[in-house]
């Protein structure tokens, strides 16, 4: 099939060819709407523009993350200067969480200084913009720990979520739990998906019908971890465990169990995701299921090496890495619960 051009984008978009290269060059004056016609073509006839033969490097790779406080974000970064070191790259961050952050503005400056690839963490965005930005700056583009579903075009790094659902919940069904809570991120988040499904497939290993009225699902945060933590305690029959989509809102259970009285891992078993600093610093330690974090930034620099190195390889590349989990002094057998 014949390489879409430019004016097949713009009579599928029902625009003209300038306004499509506005679009793919980022510039201003062009409504959302129409932006969105263009995209939409864009991804329908999966039009690419070519990359410059002979872009030279300029010994840098972005990160781009949606924010820089949380334990787990902190961890990630850490593994992506090493990376970018043991690659030949120095790093440069940016957080999109920034009230001034604005992505068309980024792109410029990146048009303008030049940069080798970009690593993309966020947990939300536009879609569409994002699979433009590789287009618009002919550089490689990685998502690690992506959201949402999988575009094949693109490569991306992530960590096996559904098996990490399935070994926290079957840790604590082991334990003699029946009736396990799950506090999970976002709906529109994919990991919090795969980490729910893994939590029911270790139900249905074990033959129990979990409870949906046990379900939340919250922010990753501390502050929703407190607050579904509360519903779910305060219920005339509460769980006897609780597994937490992230260290961050398992602290926030940790929180909600101590304004009631509720002991853990005595009268309460929590289970986290990530394996941040965080859960030593927890009382009790906290059991996690522990993301191959520096691996994850270190697949995602390699990734971005080899595309320069061998134009056309690995894009759309998809590499899942094991999770594994960390069993502390937060999950307790059910049996010496009162």
């Amino acid at each position: 099939m014949p390489r879409a051009t430019l004016a097949d984008v713009a009579a599928a978009a029902g625009v003209s060819v300038p306004t499509v290269s506005k679009v793919l060059s980022g510039k201003k004056h062009v409504s959302a709407a129409t932006r969105d016609k263009v995209l939409e073509a864009v991804r329908a006839f999966g039009y690419e523009t070519p990359r410059p033969p002979s872009t030279p490097r300029v010994g840098m790779v972005d990160l781009l993350i949606d924010g820089l406080g949380s334990p787990w974000a902190q961890v990630l970064i850490k593994g992506a200067e090493r990376a970018a070191a043991r690659w030949g790259f120095s790093l440069v961050v940016t957080s999109s969480a920034r009230p001034d952050f604005d992505l068309r503005r980024w792109i410029g400056i990146l048009r303008k200084r030049g940069t080798d690839g970009i690593v993309l963490v966020l947990s939300r965005h536009q879609k569409d913009e994002i699979a433009a930005i590789g287009e618009l700056l002919h550089v490689p583009l990685v998502l690690l720990d992506p959201v949402g579903q999988r575009d094949p075009r693109m490569s991306t790094v992530g960590a096996t979520n559904w098996s990490g659902g399935v070994m926290a919940t079957t840790h604590l069904l082991e334990l003699g739990h029946t009736r396990v809570g799950f506090i999970g991120g976002p709906l529109d988040v994919q990991c919090t998906l795969d980490r729910y499904e893994g939590y029911l497939a270790a139900h249905r290993t074990f033959g129990i019908e979990p409870d949906p009225a046990l379900t939340r699902y919250g922010d990753f945060l501390v502050s929703g971890g407190k607050l579904f933590g509360a519903e779910l305690l305060d219920r005339d029959d509460p769980p006897t465990a609780i597994f937490a989509g992230s260290d961050l809102q398992a602290a926030g259970v940790y929180q909600a169990a101590a304004e009631r009285g509720v002991r853990i891992p005595g009268d309460l078993s929590v289970v986290g995701f990530d394996d941040s600093p965080l859960c030593e610093m927890l009382s009790p330690p906290l059991t996690t299921v522990r993301q191959p974090l520096d691996d994850m930034a270190n697949e995602a620099v390699r990734l971005i090496s080899e595309e320069l190195t061998h134009p056309g390889g690995p894009a759309g590349t998809r590499i899942e890495l094991a999770t594994t989990l960390i069993v502390r002094a937060s999950s307790e057998h059910r049996s010496s619960l009162p």
